[in-house]
């Protein structure tokens, strides 16, 4: 596992632009509006299954391992996931949102799916440093794809991309001359980005303490082991932290708001 935060989180950005191109230029683009040399990252999720060997605490112990701490759990009854995220006590660290799919709440096809994807992953895997950006250690079919697709987009999600940053998130908070996530979406949007509508472009606001919204996912080519086909791969997100009524900014999530940002990966 990495004994440094920042060597983590540059492996994590460097293999998600390389399936999100749109978050490279988006970052530019807010850096030449702001001056800003860095967007300041809020948090990044994680996507994994509820199996043994690979569930959100075998992801969750890389950064407990780095000091982070657990603090909020989620439950996401129609998708069925749970979540949990974790923060570093340095505040100028990412969060960090991990969730995990319930597989025995899906079919028995998809169930055997999946566990023949989870399967080849060894525990020595699992522990590697790049673990969390190492991308999928199998081989699916497109038919096994589109098998899960029907039942679970983040199953499917998954199954085509394995383990990588679903999505980093700029903090609007940390912007230089830009106030309002409003104002970000309508640069992104006069740039030809488009953002997620489900739920309304802005998921929350200041009644729940954090306000986000996020773009649509790249496509980018998968090699199934019967097809090459463009699918949704990753996309970035906007968050806006308020002010608690003791003085202090939220630092959670609101689930009701997570809900829709994970139809993100959604084809459009």
């Amino acid at each position: 596992m990495h004994t440094d935060i920042n060597k983590l989180f540059q492996g994590l950005w460097q293999d998600y632009i390389q399936i999100t191109p749109s978050a490279s230029n988006i970052h530019e683009l807010l850096g030449a509006k702001t001056g800003e040399s860095d967007i300041i990252n809020d948090h990044i999720a994680l996507r994994t299954f509820n199996l043994q060997s690979v569930n959100l605490k075998k992801l969750a112990a890389h950064f407990l391992a780095l000091g982070y701490e657990q603090k909020g759990d989620y439950d996401f009854a129609t998708k069925k996931l749970t979540a949990q995220h974790f923060e570093h006590p340095d505040t100028a660290q990412a969060k960090v949102f991990i969730s995990e799919l319930r597989v025995e709440e899906l079919s028995e096809t998809a169930q055997a799916i999946i566990n023949k994807m989870i399967g080849t992953v060894t525990v020595q895997t699992v522990e590697a440093d790049n673990f969390l950006y190492s991308g999928t250690h199998w081989t699916v079919s497109h038919e096994d794809y589109k098998t899960l697709l029907a039942e679970s987009e983040y199953a499917a999600w998954m199954a085509a991309w394995g383990y990588r940053a679903n999505h980093f998130t700029v903090s609007v908070n940390h912007l230089n001359n830009i106030n309002e996530l409003t104002e970000v979406n309508d640069i992104l949007k006069q740039a030809g980005f488009t953002l997620n509508s489900s739920g309304g472009e802005i998921k929350g606001g200041e009644e729940v303490c954090l306000a986000q919204s996020s773009t649509m996912a790249d496509s980018s080519e998968v090699v199934f082991a019967d097809a090459t086909v463009s699918i949704p791969s990753c996309f970035y997100e906007l968050a806006q932290r308020y002010k608690m009524a003791n003085g202090e900014y939220y630092q959670g999530f609101v689930a009701a708001s997570a809900d829709k940002i994970f139809e993100s990966t959604n084809a459009q």
